[in-house]
């Protein structure tokens, strides 16, 4: 009798487990390209020049190729 009292406890915690999930987050690693709120997204219209760049918003310049390590491509400066 208490196996049926807790069969639907266990169901609807199996059933629910994989509903909890982080919010997404922009940035290097989740969808490469990193946008403040308020700021249109624009597909890249040239191919990353490496590994490592995202494609990210500039405040100056609009977006383009960003490297952790080696900063803007084509020069620009981080503000």
């Amino acid at each position: 009798m208490k196996a049926i009292a807790i069969l639907p406890v266990v169901l609807l915690s199996a059933a629910f487990s994989g509903c909890v999930v982080a919010p997404a987050r922009g940035g290097y690693g989740y969808n490469g390209y990193n946008a403040p709120a308020g700021v249109v997204y624009v597909e890249p219209n040239y191919a990353s020049p490496g590994p490592g760049y995202a494609w990210e918003y500039h405040a100056r310049y609009g977006w383009g190729w960003h490297h952790p390590q080696q900063g803007w491509h084509r020069g620009w400066a981080d503000r």
